[in-house]
């Protein structure tokens, strides 16, 4: 007997111009035959897995998909070929398209059969009972009026500018989980091998120790109910108060009972959900990795960089390809209200930058003026979803995209340190600030600054040799620097 992988079922969409890979459970030795497309393949199952691997494909609808080991046999329908995106991360990249702008008419009207989406079940640990009904509870979905609610909706605005500039089938995989930390999704020996993942798995250790899985799940049922019930508090202040502010419903409710308890079921924990979600559906070929995340590891900044890049190349191994894309999503600004800026925000994305800059095949759209102050999670989705698709652009498709203008070196000048930029730049509003510089002692103090389109001028009378700069290094601001194209200029550390 044999057993496809949920993510394989009616509806489903296969990558295009890659080899397919069809893959499940199955008993030693179990003979598997495969057909796509006029192609018949074959495989005998190893350590309790089975792989087929069909020839590349051009874009194209209406095929069918049938496996069959003698005994048993699956014939799934209505599949296309065209390019599919895995969106991860947290609480924005979960972000349901009914909880965005725009959201909740998209449901009722959009209906595009060529665009699909796969959601990952949310587990934060496998059971036998999970295995067993797995399939139930997972499914490729079309884009139909009162379908897609709950697509992530990053991903889906993304997936829209892939079907109007490309005009392929698209498909979403959703694997994302909100509040998680990007060691989360690193299996547990990548991590260990790494300072950053050491330090996670450390402090998971401390806050786990020997604790039981009854002591785990008594902790979690106690905070279950202390976050209701601040959730209906919460509720109850939104519905009197439509408008109510973030600080006030704070004042009134508390602040939110973060984070749950840690232990061995627990979604937070350190290579867990790797292994609950992500491998459920490795390797499945994609086109690309869309990422949103970064808010959880604010904490710790200083080890985002390796961090991150642990989990990029993990991924690219689990899938199969150590090209594939990587689309990220550079945080914007937050800050609680009444709450001092602790530049961790600042710190953590120009950790993102650093990635991007080391990376290959990845790209990072900038999104530094999207922040909105005591919201955490803005629902302007649609702007976030189109920048992520057009600096991707180049890395997928080869096509000319749109990006933000970004400072590409520094030297002294007379009267300060001169910032030049990779184009124009103009400004919107107010008069400039949030521009630091630094001397050999690596103190930053704030300083003037004067645009002449593609550099800017720096100067600070306590600096009497500027020799290194900043730009926007803050938690939450207001920024006034555009591109001609739009796209604000991007946050920057030149040292």
């Amino acid at each position: 007997m044999f057993v496809p992988a949920p993510i394989f079922s009616d509806h489903m969409v296969l990558s295009r111009r890659k080899e397919i890979r069809v893959f499940g459970t199955a008993a030693e030795g179990t003979a598997i035959t495969g057909t796509l497309a006029g192609n018949t393949v074959s495989t005998k199952a190893c350590g309790g897995r089975f792989q087929l691997l069909f020839p590349p494909m051009e874009a194209g609808v209406d095929y069918t998909l049938s496996l069959t080991d003698g005994e048993t046999s699956y014939t799934f329908s209505d599949v296309a070929i065209g390019d599919v995106f895995l969106a991860g991360g947290q609480s924005n990249m979960e972000l349901e398209l009914q909880n965005a702008d725009e959201g909740k008419e998209l449901i009722k009207t959009h209906n595009d059969p060529l665009l699909r989406s796969f959601y990952v079940p949310k587990m934060p640990h496998l059971s036998e009972e999970f295995i067993r009904d797995e399939r139930k509870h997972s499914g490729w979905k079309l884009c139909q009026p009162g379908q897609i609610q709950e697509v992530s909706a990053v991903a889906y605005f993304f997936a829209l500018k892939v079907r109007k500039e490309q005009d392929v089938p698209v498909g979403i995989i959703g694997c994302n989980w909100g509040g998680t930390s990007a060691a989360c999704w690193v299996e547990k020996d990548v991590l260990a091998q790494t300072a950053a993942g050491k330090v996670y798995l450390d402090i998971y250790e401390e806050k786990a120790g020997d604790k039981t899985e009854e002591q785990y799940d008594r902790e979690l049922e106690e905070y279950n109910k202390i976050n209701e019930a601040w959730g209906k508090k919460v509720e109850a202040l939104k519905k009197d108060d439509p408008q109510i502010s973030w600080e006030n419903i704070v004042k009134l409710a508390g602040d939110c009972p973060w984070p749950p308890p840690m232990g061995m079921k627990s979604p937070y924990r350190p290579a867990g959900l790797v292994e609950t979600m992500l491998k459920r559906v490795a390797p499945y070929n994609v086109t690309a990795f869309l990422f949103y995340q970064g808010e959880e590891d604010t904490a710790r900044p200083e080890w985002y960089e390796m961090l991150l890049t642990t989990m990029v190349i993990n991924w690219r191994k689990l899938f199969g390809d150590n090209s594939i894309p990587f689309l990220n999503v550079q945080l914007p600004v937050f800050k609680n209200f009444g709450e001092p800026d602790y530049t961790n925000w600042g710190d953590l994305r120009h950790q993102q930058w650093k990635v991007n800059e080391n990376l290959r095949n990845s790209a990072l759209a900038i999104t530094i003026d999207l922040g909105e102050l005591g919201n955490i999670h803005p629902t302007d989705k649609r702007t976030v979803g189109e920048r992520l698709y057009q600096v991707g652009k180049p890395v997928v498709y080869g096509q000319i995209g749109e990006s933000s203008i970004y400072a590409t070196g520094k030297y002294p000048v007379e009267g300060g340190l001169l910032v030049t930029l990779s184009g124009k730049v103009q400004v919107k509003g107010e008069a400039l600030a949030f521009f630091e510089v630094a001397g050999p002692d690596g103190q930053y103090h704030k300083a003037e600054a004067q645009v002449n389109e593609d550099s800017i001028l720096l100067s600070c009378d306590a600096v009497a040799c500027p020799c290194k700069a900043r730009y926007a290094h803050i938690n939450y601001t207001t920024v006034n620097l555009f591109g001609e194209n739009g796209l604000p200029l991007a946050p920057f550390v030149l040292e």
